[in-house]
């Protein structure tokens, strides 16, 4: 999958964020918030070839049925490419 928008994953005080850099500083509204899964997503996108590569991972990693990891990760998705991220 292809990430449109320079961001830069990273943490502070235990939270992760999505830092805008370059040109996405000025078309972003700020720095995007990630959960535990969503920085686990973020770091497969650029390797996954398919929503079913990180339905996969997900279910591998965390203790979810597939049903719950399909619909997560499939608002997940829809949310970055809202954003024109994905």
């Amino acid at each position: 999958m292809e990430i449109k928008k320079q961001l830069m994953k990273r943490q502070v005080a235990g939270e992760t964020f999505l830092v805008p850099l370059g040109k996405a500083v000025y078309d972003s509204n700020g720095l995007f918030f990630l959960t535990e899964v969503g920085a686990f997503l973020w770091d497969l996108l650029e390797k996954a070839e398919s929503e079913e590569e990180l339905v996969a991972a997900v279910l591998a990693e965390y203790d979810v049925d597939e049903a719950t990891a399909r619909a997560d990760i499939n608002a997940f998705l829809t949310k970055l490419r809202e954003m024109g991220i994905l």
